[in-house]
């Protein structure tokens, strides 16, 4: 069976348009990448200037949550914020915002909280959020809005944040919060540290 030169000729040899497409889409993924590494480069250095105030990413250890000007007489205040795990974004602003507020005289941990992952992608993503960050619960349920989801989280709290080691009790506040509010940290510290 003889094959058409023409025909292998145009199979081994790329035509002029789709040479040029290429090298256009290479550009473009490049320019992608440069733009990523620069948006991670900058949200990098925030979180790292906020989180040594704030956030915990050793949740074995309850003496690691102390900012480092606490005391054990700090008040301990702990924010489960409900959620859904396809909002990595707001997850992630949240983070800085909350990551750059220093409440005095206080420790104040921010955790995610959702239920059970559905789907694939969630798993992976979700699971590399964990290992970044480790500010995230998920909780025994089926993901709903009004179907027991806070009451599963307050229920679940003694077991997952009662501790052996550091103070007893591990916080003298337990609160819930919604993935759209805003909490100014020293004006919730300032209104709770009378009722202690």
């Amino acid at each position: 069976m003889m094959m058409n030169p023409n025909f292998q000729q145009v199979m081994m040899k790329p035509t002029k348009p789709e040479r040029s497409r290429f090298i256009i889409s290479s550009f473009f993924v490049l320019f992608l990448c440069a733009v990523v590494s620069i948006y991670e480069v900058r949200s990098g250095n925030l979180l790292k200037f906020g989180s040594h105030i704030f956030f915990s990413y050793n949740s074995s250890s309850s003496a690691s949550f102390l900012p480092l000007n606490s005391t054990s007489n700090d008040i301990r205040i702990f924010i489960g914020i409900l959620t859904l795990p396809d909002q990595y974004q707001r997850r992630h602003f949240l983070r800085i915002i909350y990551g750059t507020q220093s409440p005095a005289g206080a420790k104040v941990d921010v955790k995610f909280v959702f239920c059970n992952l559905t789907k694939e992608d969630q798993k992976v993503l979700v699971a590399l959020e964990i290992m970044r960050y480790d500010d995230i619960i998920i909780l025994n349920c089926t993901e709903n809005m009004n179907q027991g989801k806070t009451y599963k989280y307050f229920s679940s709290s003694p077991e997952m944040l009662n501790s052996t080691k550091g103070p007893s009790p591990p916080y003298h506040y337990v609160m819930k919060a919604d993935d759209n509010m805003y909490l100014r940290l020293d004006n919730l510290v300032e209104s709770l540290r009378p009722l202690l």
